[in-house]
């Protein structure tokens, strides 16, 4: 069975595809880039960056019933690899004790202009509706 999961809380896709899929259990998390849903805003600064993505990860979890301990897998994307350690101290508040396996790799470029993007896998059984 595969559910489509939004959130009012994330940003809407800006494309043709889904916040979120939810298939046997697992949830696929479309890469996230830190629009603030509220104001479709960009924070300054890859600190402030990385939370925004990490907090509409957040948000969409949440709408399926899962939270950061679910997460088995994120790959994070970066216009500049220069931001690494940034991003990893506000990514390690996160996930303090589950860490997920991880890629990370810098990108010629992000949607909107953004210095991340983040995407992440979570598994638990699938809701019903």
């Amino acid at each position: 069975m595969k559910k489509i999961i939004a959130s009012a809380a994330a940003p809407a896709a800006i494309g043709p595809y889904s916040q979120a899929v939810f298939v046997d259990g697992t949830l696929y998390i479309s890469g996230q880039i830190p629009v603030n849903p509220a104001d479709g805003s960009i924070p300054e600064g890859i600190e402030a960056q990385t939370r925004q993505s990490l907090n509409n990860i957040g948000a969409i979890l949440k709408e399926a019933g899962l939270d950061y301990g679910n997460v088995v897998k994120t790959t994070v994307l970066l216009q500049d690899l220069g931001h690494f350690a940034q991003m990893n101290a506000v990514y390690a508040e996160y996930f303090p004790s589950t860490k997920p396996a991880r890629v990370c790799c810098q990108v010629a470029a992000l949607p909107k202009g953004s210095l991340v993007e983040i995407d992440a896998i979570a598994v638990a059984e699938c809701p019903s509706d």
